[in-house]
Protein backbone atom coordinates (compact mmCIF):
# COMPACT_ATOMS: atom_id res chain seq x y z
CA UNK A 1 0.00 0.00 0.00
CA UNK A 2 1.00 3.60 -0.46
CA UNK A 3 2.62 5.46 2.38
CA UNK A 4 0.69 8.40 3.81
CA UNK A 5 2.17 10.94 1.41
CA UNK A 6 2.32 8.74 -1.70
CA UNK A 7 -0.07 8.38 -4.58
CA UNK A 8 -2.89 5.98 -3.73
CA UNK A 9 -4.38 3.39 -6.08
CA UNK A 10 -8.10 2.68 -5.95
CA UNK A 11 -9.31 -0.38 -7.85
CA UNK A 12 -12.78 -0.24 -9.40
CA UNK A 13 -14.32 -3.72 -9.43
CA UNK A 14 -17.50 -2.88 -11.40
CA UNK A 15 -16.60 -4.99 -14.41
CA UNK A 16 -16.02 -8.14 -12.42
CA UNK A 17 -19.74 -7.79 -11.78
CA UNK A 18 -20.30 -7.15 -15.51
CA UNK A 19 -18.79 -10.56 -16.31
CA UNK A 20 -20.87 -12.21 -13.58
CA UNK A 21 -24.07 -10.61 -14.80
CA UNK A 22 -23.47 -11.74 -18.38
CA UNK A 23 -24.61 -15.21 -17.33
CA UNK A 24 -26.27 -14.60 -13.99
CA UNK A 25 -25.38 -16.51 -10.86
CA UNK A 26 -22.69 -15.65 -8.36
CA UNK A 27 -19.42 -16.02 -10.29
CA UNK A 28 -17.09 -14.19 -10.55
CA UNK A 29 -17.71 -12.51 -7.22
CA UNK A 30 -16.73 -8.81 -7.14
CA UNK A 31 -16.29 -8.96 -3.37
CA UNK A 32 -13.72 -11.72 -3.81
CA UNK A 33 -11.99 -9.58 -6.45
CA UNK A 34 -12.00 -6.61 -4.06
CA UNK A 35 -10.42 -8.68 -1.30
CA UNK A 36 -7.76 -9.94 -3.70
CA UNK A 37 -7.10 -6.36 -4.83
CA UNK A 38 -6.80 -5.34 -1.20
CA UNK A 39 -4.29 -8.12 -0.57
CA UNK A 40 -2.40 -7.09 -3.74
CA UNK A 41 -1.73 -3.55 -2.56
CA UNK A 42 -4.82 -1.56 -3.49
CA UNK A 43 -5.31 1.41 -1.20
CA UNK A 44 -9.06 1.44 -1.72
CA UNK A 45 -11.91 -0.12 -3.66
CA UNK A 46 -14.34 1.75 -5.88
CA UNK A 47 -17.78 0.45 -6.82
CA UNK A 48 -20.52 2.26 -8.75
CA UNK A 49 -24.06 1.24 -7.86
CA UNK A 50 -25.99 2.38 -10.92
CA UNK A 51 -29.70 3.07 -10.96
CA UNK A 52 -30.22 0.20 -13.42
CA UNK A 53 -27.91 -2.16 -11.46
CA UNK A 54 -26.17 -3.15 -14.71
CA UNK A 55 -23.10 -4.41 -12.84
CA UNK A 56 -22.73 -3.79 -9.09
CA UNK A 57 -25.74 -4.88 -7.03
CA UNK A 58 -27.03 -3.82 -3.63
CA UNK A 59 -25.84 -7.15 -2.25
CA UNK A 60 -22.34 -6.40 -3.55
CA UNK A 61 -22.27 -3.16 -1.57
CA UNK A 62 -23.44 -5.04 1.52
CA UNK A 63 -20.63 -7.55 1.02
CA UNK A 64 -17.97 -4.92 0.39
CA UNK A 65 -18.89 -2.97 3.51
CA UNK A 66 -18.64 -6.14 5.58
CA UNK A 67 -15.48 -7.59 4.04
CA UNK A 68 -13.11 -4.71 3.29
CA UNK A 69 -10.32 -3.41 5.47
CA UNK A 70 -9.38 -0.66 3.01
CA UNK A 71 -11.76 2.25 2.32
CA UNK A 72 -14.73 1.87 -0.02
CA UNK A 73 -15.32 4.67 -2.49
CA UNK A 74 -19.04 4.42 -3.30
CA UNK A 75 -19.78 5.96 -6.71
CA UNK A 76 -23.37 7.08 -7.12
CA UNK A 77 -25.69 9.42 -8.95
CA UNK A 78 -27.21 12.34 -7.05
CA UNK A 79 -30.59 10.66 -6.49
CA UNK A 80 -32.62 10.23 -3.33
CA UNK A 81 -32.41 6.44 -3.60
CA UNK A 82 -28.61 6.48 -3.72
CA UNK A 83 -28.38 9.03 -0.96
CA UNK A 84 -30.41 6.78 1.32
CA UNK A 85 -28.23 3.77 0.51
CA UNK A 86 -25.08 5.78 1.26
CA UNK A 87 -26.54 7.11 4.50
CA UNK A 88 -27.35 3.58 5.59
CA UNK A 89 -23.89 2.18 4.84
CA UNK A 90 -21.77 5.26 5.65
CA UNK A 91 -18.86 4.30 3.36
CA UNK A 92 -15.51 6.05 3.77
CA UNK A 93 -16.16 8.09 0.63
CA UNK A 94 -18.93 8.80 -1.82
CA UNK A 95 -18.16 10.04 -5.32
CA UNK A 96 -21.03 11.82 -7.04
CA UNK A 97 -21.04 11.05 -10.76
CA UNK A 98 -23.33 11.85 -13.70
CA UNK A 99 -25.38 8.94 -14.93
CA UNK A 100 -27.43 8.29 -18.06
CA UNK A 101 -29.23 5.07 -18.85
CA UNK A 102 -28.07 4.94 -22.47
CA UNK A 103 -24.35 5.47 -21.83
CA UNK A 104 -21.90 2.56 -21.87
CA UNK A 105 -19.81 4.17 -19.14
CA UNK A 106 -19.59 7.57 -17.47
CA UNK A 107 -19.12 9.91 -20.41
CA UNK A 108 -18.11 13.14 -18.71
CA UNK A 109 -17.95 15.10 -15.52
CA UNK A 110 -20.83 16.28 -13.39
CA UNK A 111 -22.26 19.72 -14.21
CA UNK A 112 -21.90 21.09 -10.71
CA UNK A 113 -22.21 24.76 -11.63
CA UNK A 114 -25.69 24.24 -13.14
CA UNK A 115 -27.01 22.43 -10.05
CA UNK A 116 -25.01 24.07 -7.31
CA UNK A 117 -27.85 24.64 -4.87
CA UNK A 118 -29.36 21.16 -5.25
CA UNK A 119 -26.00 19.44 -4.92
CA UNK A 120 -25.02 21.48 -1.87
CA UNK A 121 -28.16 20.28 -0.09
CA UNK A 122 -27.67 16.74 -1.43
CA UNK A 123 -24.17 16.24 -0.07
CA UNK A 124 -24.69 17.92 3.30
CA UNK A 125 -26.26 14.83 4.99
CA UNK A 126 -23.49 12.64 3.59
CA UNK A 127 -20.85 14.86 5.13
CA UNK A 128 -22.80 14.93 8.38
CA UNK A 129 -22.52 11.13 8.78
CA UNK A 130 -18.77 11.20 8.11
CA UNK A 131 -18.52 10.35 4.40
CA UNK A 132 -15.85 12.15 2.41
CA UNK A 133 -17.65 13.66 -0.55
CA UNK A 134 -15.95 13.61 -3.95
CA UNK A 135 -17.30 15.14 -7.15
CA UNK A 136 -16.38 13.63 -10.52
CA UNK A 137 -15.80 16.54 -12.88
CA UNK A 138 -14.05 17.67 -16.02
CA UNK A 139 -10.81 19.64 -15.74
CA UNK A 140 -12.69 22.94 -15.82
CA UNK A 141 -12.16 25.86 -13.43
CA UNK A 142 -15.88 26.69 -13.27
CA UNK A 143 -16.77 23.17 -12.14
CA UNK A 144 -13.90 23.04 -9.65
CA UNK A 145 -14.97 26.33 -8.10
CA UNK A 146 -18.57 25.13 -7.84
CA UNK A 147 -17.47 21.85 -6.21
CA UNK A 148 -15.51 23.88 -3.68
CA UNK A 149 -18.45 26.16 -2.94
CA UNK A 150 -20.89 23.31 -2.29
CA UNK A 151 -18.62 21.76 0.33
CA UNK A 152 -17.03 18.81 -1.46
CA UNK A 153 -13.77 17.73 0.14
CA UNK A 154 -12.45 15.97 -2.97
CA UNK A 155 -12.68 16.28 -6.72
CA UNK A 156 -11.92 13.47 -9.15
CA UNK A 157 -10.83 14.74 -12.54
CA UNK A 158 -12.20 12.87 -15.55
CA UNK A 159 -9.19 11.66 -17.57
CA UNK A 160 -11.23 10.08 -20.37
CA UNK A 161 -10.59 12.72 -23.05
CA UNK A 162 -6.85 12.56 -22.43
CA UNK A 163 -6.86 8.75 -22.53
CA UNK A 164 -8.94 8.64 -25.72
CA UNK A 165 -6.59 11.06 -27.49
CA UNK A 166 -3.59 9.08 -26.25
CA UNK A 167 -5.04 5.80 -27.54
CA UNK A 168 -5.88 7.28 -30.95
CA UNK A 169 -2.48 8.91 -31.37
CA UNK A 170 -3.93 12.42 -31.51
CA UNK A 171 -0.83 13.99 -30.03
CA UNK A 172 -1.83 17.65 -30.07
CA UNK A 173 -5.19 16.90 -28.44
CA UNK A 174 -3.54 14.54 -25.96
CA UNK A 175 -1.09 17.26 -24.93
CA UNK A 176 -3.86 19.86 -24.60
CA UNK A 177 -5.92 17.57 -22.40
CA UNK A 178 -2.91 16.69 -20.29
CA UNK A 179 -2.03 20.36 -19.82
CA UNK A 180 -5.59 21.09 -18.74
CA UNK A 181 -5.48 18.24 -16.22
CA UNK A 182 -2.13 19.52 -14.92
CA UNK A 183 -3.34 23.11 -14.52
CA UNK A 184 -6.67 22.18 -12.95
CA UNK A 185 -5.03 19.75 -10.52
CA UNK A 186 -2.88 22.60 -9.27
CA UNK A 187 -5.83 25.00 -9.16
CA UNK A 188 -8.05 22.62 -7.20
CA UNK A 189 -5.22 21.96 -4.77
CA UNK A 190 -4.78 25.71 -4.27
CA UNK A 191 -8.44 25.90 -3.18
CA UNK A 192 -7.87 23.23 -0.54
CA UNK A 193 -9.54 20.38 -2.43
CA UNK A 194 -7.98 16.92 -2.46
CA UNK A 195 -7.41 15.89 -6.07
CA UNK A 196 -8.08 12.43 -7.48
CA UNK A 197 -8.20 11.36 -11.13
CA UNK A 198 -9.48 8.47 -13.19
CA UNK A 199 -11.31 7.04 -16.20
CA UNK A 200 -9.69 5.15 -19.04
CA UNK A 201 -6.17 5.03 -17.59
CA UNK A 202 -3.91 2.23 -18.85
CA UNK A 203 -0.29 1.21 -18.47
CA UNK A 204 0.52 3.42 -21.46
CA UNK A 205 -1.31 6.54 -20.28
CA UNK A 206 -1.03 6.52 -16.49
CA UNK A 207 2.46 7.93 -15.94
CA UNK A 208 1.92 11.60 -16.94
CA UNK A 209 -1.13 11.89 -14.67
CA UNK A 210 0.55 10.00 -11.82
CA UNK A 211 3.41 12.50 -11.99
CA UNK A 212 1.20 15.45 -10.99
CA UNK A 213 2.25 16.15 -7.39
CA UNK A 214 -1.22 17.47 -6.44
CA UNK A 215 -2.98 14.20 -7.37
CA UNK A 216 -3.40 11.99 -4.32
CA UNK A 217 -5.34 9.05 -5.79
CA UNK A 218 -5.98 7.35 -9.10
CA UNK A 219 -9.06 5.16 -9.54
CA UNK A 220 -8.64 2.52 -12.24
CA UNK A 221 -10.96 -0.35 -13.06
CA UNK A 222 -11.86 -1.49 -16.56
CA UNK A 223 -8.29 -1.76 -17.82
CA UNK A 224 -7.06 -3.68 -14.78
CA UNK A 225 -9.99 -6.11 -14.85
CA UNK A 226 -9.32 -6.69 -18.55
CA UNK A 227 -5.58 -7.09 -18.03
CA UNK A 228 -6.26 -9.57 -15.23
CA UNK A 229 -7.61 -12.01 -17.86
CA UNK A 230 -4.06 -12.28 -19.22
CA UNK A 231 -1.84 -11.62 -16.19
CA UNK A 232 -4.02 -12.39 -13.20
CA UNK A 233 -5.41 -9.69 -10.93
CA UNK A 234 -2.49 -9.46 -8.53
CA UNK A 235 0.21 -9.02 -11.24
CA UNK A 236 -2.02 -6.57 -13.13
CA UNK A 237 -2.36 -4.40 -10.03
CA UNK A 238 1.33 -4.74 -9.19
CA UNK A 239 2.36 -3.44 -12.63
CA UNK A 240 0.03 -0.45 -12.37
CA UNK A 241 1.37 0.27 -8.89
CA UNK A 242 4.95 0.11 -10.21
CA UNK A 243 4.23 2.51 -13.06
CA UNK A 244 2.51 4.95 -10.74
CA UNK A 245 5.32 4.85 -8.20
CA UNK A 246 7.97 5.31 -10.87
CA UNK A 247 6.10 8.27 -12.37
CA UNK A 248 5.50 9.90 -9.01
CA UNK A 249 9.15 9.62 -8.10
CA UNK A 250 10.20 11.17 -11.42
CA UNK A 251 7.51 13.82 -11.14
CA UNK A 252 8.48 14.86 -7.64
CA UNK A 253 12.16 15.01 -8.52
CA UNK A 254 11.45 17.23 -11.54
CA UNK A 255 9.07 19.42 -9.52
CA UNK A 256 11.82 19.89 -6.94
Amino acid sequence: MAAANDLRLGINIDHVATVRNARGGDYPDPVRAAKLAEDSGADGITAHLREDRRHISDADIDGLMEALRVPLNFEMAATEEMQQIALRHKPHAVCIVPEKREEKTTEGGLEVAREENRLAHFIAPLRDVGCRVSIFIAADAKQIEAAHRIGAQVIELHTGAYCDAHAEGWLAERDRELQSLREMSAYAHSLGLEVHAGHGLTYDSVAPVAAFPEVKELNIGHFIVGEAIFRGLQPAIAEMRRLMDDARGDGLRSAG
